[in-house]
């Protein structure tokens, strides 16, 4: 007998490894807010670990193995979830490759998923002090390396909406820019990704204060994130999501259409490859 039930989409180590937390919990006859007086935390803080949106540290996760007489079992398996990513971002790395679409903002910088080997670097040079080489060589692969999907697979579906001050500022020099925008209006020309401008003559938007990333699922609700310094923040709560992508709407509706936008990335790119041959006078 048919059910027409949707197949689950595909959880994440964070996911699995909450799943297992709730299980645990749930055998040994515990609340969240039970477990978390245990854990010395909130109860949304449980809720989040169960979740998959977050991970415990070191510490919690011995605070967990002795509430729950799991014998360094939470800690161990933490161990082999260690990210190649900062703790607030992991969860987007690992939830955009089950994504069926991906909206993204750049503000002030192109984003992470559509940048070139060059411009990352610059980028990882600018955010870390007393950077080792071969740190950042590290930095550079995982970008990549979450770029890669958009070459192996035509999903997910990808829109980039790009403030025209995230296409002149001369991250890494004009050739870098150069390149790194070329790269952009390729993708777009292609059809990989679809690319619109926000022009510095409309003014005011609605996504002119945050950057943001928003994904969607074909068996799940849609998650907006938005990143500060040092931090992030994945939402799942409705209303906030749905008031994200509004704003996302209603920037849209502002931008140039993409093929003026893929001759204005075009225009700059060439205007960065001047300023390579004519420098400025000092």
């Amino acid at each position: 007998m048919s059910t027409n039930r949707s197949p689950r989409a595909p959880r994440s180590p964070r996911q699995k490894y909450g799943d297992e937390l709730r299980l645990r919990r749930v055998a040994a006859g515990l609340t969240q807010e039970a477990l978390s007086e245990m854990v010395v935390c909130s109860p949304t803080l449980i809720s989040h670990w169960e979740a998959g949106r977050r991970l415990p540290g070191p510490e919690d996760a011995a605070r967990i193995d002795r509430a729950l007489d799991t014998g360094g079992f939470f800690v161990r398996w933490l161990e082999d979830l260690d990210s190649k990513f900062a703790q607030f971002f992991a969860p987007v790395a690992e939830l955009e490759r089950q994504a069926a679409e991906v909206r993204l903002y750049g503000l002030s910088l192109i984003p992470g998923l559509l940048q070139t080997g060059p411009y990352a670097r610059a980028v990882f040079e600018a955010f870390n002090t007393n950077y080792q080489p071969d740190e950042l060589d590290t930095f550079v692969v995982n970008r990549l390396d979450r770029g890669r999907m958009l070459a192996e697979s035509a999903r997910p579906v990808v829109w980039a909406l790009l403030d025209e001050a995230s296409l002149r500022r001369r991250v890494g020099g004009p050739q870098v820019m150069a390149e790194q925008l070329r790269k952009l209006a390729d993708m777009a020309a292609s059809g990989r990704l679809r690319l619109h401008v926000l022009p510095f003559s409309v003014g005011a938007h609605a996504l002119m204060e945050s950057a943001l990333y928003m994904m969607d699922f074909a068996d799940g609700p849609p998650l907006a994130y938005v990143e500060g310094l040092h931090t992030g923040n994945l939402m799942d709560d409705p209303a906030l999501v749905a008031a994200c992508q509004a704003s996302y709407t209603l920037a849209l509706s502002e931008a140039a259409p993409q093929r003026a936008s893929i001759d204005l990335i075009r225009a700059i790119a060439e205007e960065h490859e001047n300023a390579q041959h004519h420098p400025p006078l000092r």
